[in-house]
């Protein structure tokens, strides 16, 4: 769930600003799970803007503090989510970890990177949510390894509905700084969008695998 209100339309600017998100109704992008999309993510170009990534650590950390209350570790999805999670734990001075997407294909096979106790407490950093399922991915291997998963921040997510019940079922707490409602509406009041994209652009969000396939 977003935040707060103010934080959110805040970030929406930064990712539209630096293009961190890009919104095309015409040439939508495709996901690799072969989804067509009018917007694409990448929250890794605001690590490249020191105004924008210290306003997304503070918040995040704001999130944390004011969420999940004493934590003993932070935890990073890779990779998108490693450089925000260290920011965040550097921030808060906390020890840092990392989840992969698979084992360690050599060495000790690790999964998860880093120094942990089973029992410690834990909130994963994600840069964005889309259907849940690598984020998810990433609670339940700390999970297994006997961690308390507090719940995740995230930068960004899309709001989409398979999502919130993923993480209602894994029973897992998302706070993101920002969403696709408030990118949308933000877009459309600075002049992003025009207003003829807003219908095509709201109906993606309600059946994303099935938009345009009949246009």
């Amino acid at each position: 769930m977003k935040y707060n209100t103010e934080i959110a339309t805040v970030v929406a600017e930064y990712l539209l600003q630096i293009k961190a998100i890009k919104l095309d109704n015409a040439n939508p992008f495709t996901w690799a799970s072969g989804i067509k999309s009018p917007i694409y993510c990448d929250n890794r170009k605001t690590l490249s803007y020191p105004q924008i990534r210290t306003n997304i650590r503070q918040n995040l950390v704001r999130i944390i503090a004011e969420t999940f209350g004493d934590v003993d570790v932070i935890a990073g999805v890779a990779t998108g989510a490693i450089a925000q999670g260290v920011l965040v734990a550097q921030e808060i001075g906390l020890p840092f970890i990392y989840v992969r997407s698979s084992n360690k294909g050599h060495g000790m096979q690790n999964k998860i990177e880093g120094a942990f106790e089973k029992g410690q407490s834990v909130v994963v950093v994600e840069d964005l949510v889309s259907t849940g399922g690598s984020s998810l991915a990433a609670v339940e291997a700390l999970r297994n390894a006997g961690m308390n998963v507090k719940g995740m921040v995230a930068i960004f997510s899309y709001g989409l509905e398979i999502a919130i019940k993923n993480f209602a079922e894994a029973n897992c707490k998302l706070y993101t700084l920002t969403d696709y409602a408030t990118v949308i509406d933000h877009a459309l009041t600075n002049n992003y969008i025009k207003k003829e994209d807003l219908e095509s652009l709201l109906e993606w969000r309600k059946d994303p695998a099935n938009w345009k396939k009949n246009d």
